[in-house]
């Protein structure tokens, strides 16, 4: 999905657009994890990025869409970018080894 979001309407309140836009994205991620994974893949992983425009959007985690969306719309933009790319991805377990001593406590 890449699509520019418009944050105005001359007939919706910005509220139930914020909604209908946050509920159009959770419906495209549901379908998108619904489909057959290639073999040897585990689980879809998703790369997107967010910015007020294509040229200035950022990379950004899934679990984070919502909360740019509320940034935004507390910023007033006009409209917003989100693109999400679906990938197969493979589970890479952790070695005992694979993470930091002093921040593990």
């Amino acid at each position: 999905m890449k699509k520019t979001f418009a944050l105005t309407h001359p007939k919706l309140n910005t509220a139930r657009l914020v909604d209908a836009i946050k509920h159009d994205i959770k419906k495209y991620l549901k379908r998108e994890r619904g489909k057959a994974l290639p073999a040897g893949k585990d689980y879809w992983a998703f790369d997107c990025r967010f910015g007020a425009s294509e040229e200035t959007a950022v990379k950004i985690f899934n679990s984070e869409i919502n909360k740019q969306i509320d940034a935004a719309v507390a910023q007033e933009f006009p409209q917003f970018y989100l693109e999400i790319l679906a990938k197969a991805s493979k589970f890479k377990p952790r070695s005992e080894f694979d993470f930091d001593i002093e921040t593990a406590e």
